[in-house]
């Protein structure tokens, strides 16, 4: 990729242009590095030491953030993150406030599952329009194995209340760890099928608290095909992709799709429209940043809707051509993924 001159974050009222032209449109918002789950490739048994309440921002700073976002910077789709952002309990009323914003953006939120079934339908009259679910196997053993918690019930329940809910189509994203559940992706995506539910496999990414992920341990996007094609016959969407992180085949012709996010082997970093809001009021260009730039505390100050606008503008600014994970050179973050959201 090559930079451009003329930096567009000292334009008043141009969006969050990087050096290399991309426009960053998706605002992924953390509402929480917290968890209910102990999932082993993110965290330790033991959990993490939580951000003090005190850092986080308040219901209202996100949605403040939220709308100078869309308003001012171009934001047009938002999804809600963690940790697990179920925890959240102004949750409801912050999706509210977010989808009264004009122009409205479309809302997402990834979770585990675990008490969506009672919320599925609160969130969906707030203005929700579509959920993800973090779900590795179908198998009771293993989901405590892989989670450390006896909870496959309630997540399966969280994903028929939300497509009940009609928070469709309800997408699952599924990590396969080699020699644990990898041989298990033809049965995970049977019941997408069944249940009409969209199956993204995720290779598995640097981000775990531990720094213990080894690229030699990955299930690699080619494997992950390769089991599915045992039972199933995948052909190549031909929808365009956009800025979609999933590459998407049709499923013994269509019309189910299934799709993989291959981070690390197929990086996708020149379409990336994406910037990123920490629980405490980090922006973060991207997933695998090293460095954060600090919203929450000129917010704390009193600066104004267009100097947040302006610090934004910076933050993505400096975005890097891609992640690196494949430079000999490339560092983990110091933030696992429940600190920085998804």
């Amino acid at each position: 990729m090559t930079a451009v001159e003329n930096p567009a974050s000292t334009i008043p009222g141009t969006g969050l242009v990087d050096k290399f032209g991309r426009i960053a449109t998706d605002l992924r918002i953390s509402l929480t590095d917290r968890c209910n789950l102990r999932c082993a490739y993110c965290m330790p048994a033991e959990g993490l030491d939580w951000l003090p309440k005190p850092e986080l921002l308040t219901d209202e700073e996100i949605v403040r953030l939220a709308r100078i976002g869309v308003t001012m910077l171009g934001i047009r789709e938002i999804r809600f993150t963690g940790g697990e952002p179920l925890l959240r309990r102004g949750l409801v009323s912050i999706l509210d406030q977010v989808t009264s914003l004009e122009p409205r953006p479309r809302t997402m939120l990834t979770t585990n599952a675990i008490g969506l079934a009672r919320l599925a339908q609160p969130l969906a009259d707030a203005g929700l329009n579509r959920i993800n679910v973090s779900l590795d196997t179908l198998r009771a053993d293993r989901f405590s194995q892989i989670t450390r918690r006896h909870r496959l019930d309630d997540v399966l329940a969280g994903v028929h209340a939300a497509n009940a809910a009609g928070l469709r189509p309800v997408k699952i994203n599924t990590v396969l760890l080699r020699d644990l559940n990898d041989d298990e992706a033809p049965e995970l995506l049977a019941f997408a099928v069944e249940h009409g539910l969209e199956l993204r496999f995720i290779e598995q990414m640097p981000l775990d608290a531990q720094h213990a992920w080894r690229r030699e341990e990955m299930v690699t996007s080619q494997e992950i095909l390769d089991r599915l094609s045992t039972r199933f016959t995948l052909t190549p969407d031909p929808s365009e992709r956009g800025g979609s992180p999933a590459e998407t085949w049709l499923v013994d012709g269509g019309p189910v799709k299934v799709g993989v996010i291959a981070s690390v082997t197929r990086p996708f970093c020149g379409a990336c429209d994406r910037t990123r809001l920490t629980a405490d009021g980090q922006i973060r260009n991207c997933l695998f940043a090293r460095s954060e730039n600090d919203l929450r505390t000129p917010l704390r100050s009193g600066a104004s809707d267009a100097e947040l606008a302006d610090r934004w503008r910076a933050a993505m600014w400096g975005k890097l051509p891609g992640h690196g994970i494949n430079d000999p050179s490339f560092l983990q973050p110091d933030r696992p993924m429940s600190a920085i959201g998804g």
